[in-house]
């Protein structure tokens, strides 16, 4: 069964059950980094971060490798979303406000543009008070495989 074939609320469902598939075993976003998975459904993704003090630098802001991890975990959601294997091959990231200790990460990622096996994701990173403090974007490319084998795809 192909994603094509498949009603709006089957696809919804099965971007939810990959989305929880995949966090369940990603130890980096889930136990590392101390992110939560918000949303995964068909081209789209979010998910939180609270920054700790792990998470800064020698300027007391968070590391901006942290906010990319928060954006890259994103994307890899919103591009797997569709139940099959998906990998980053190129992205960008503009750091634009820094984020404090305490401060509450939201990152959303939406699918632009899909075309054979790649795509290209947009991810926005915004704190608790709606300001942008990121913008990432990546390409990706399907390999080989499914994150939920077909035969467990319900019709």
């Amino acid at each position: 069964m192909t994603q094509a074939s498949l009603t709006p609320e089957q696809a919804r469902d099965l971007s939810r059950r990959v989305g929880e598939a995949m966090f369940s075993v990603d130890v980096a976003s889930k136990d590392t980094m101390g992110m939560e998975l918000l949303a995964c459904e068909p081209g789209r993704s979010m998910m939180r971060m609270t920054v700790r003090a792990l998470h800064l630098n020698g300027h007391q802001i968070c590391h901006g490798g942290f906010i990319f991890t928060l954006a890259d975990s994103t994307f890899a959601f919103a591009c797997n979303s569709r139940n099959h294997n998906t990998v980053a091959a190129g992205c960008s990231i503009e750091f634009l406000k820094p984020a404090y200790e305490g401060d509450v990460l939201t990152c959303e990622g939406v699918e632009q543009v899909q075309s054979g096996r790649h795509g290209i994701y947009d991810m926005r990173v915004t704190n608790q008070k709606g300001q942008t403090v990121a913008l990432f974007r990546g390409k990706s490319a399907q390999i080989p495989g499914t994150v939920i084998p077909t035969e467990e795809v319900s019709t």
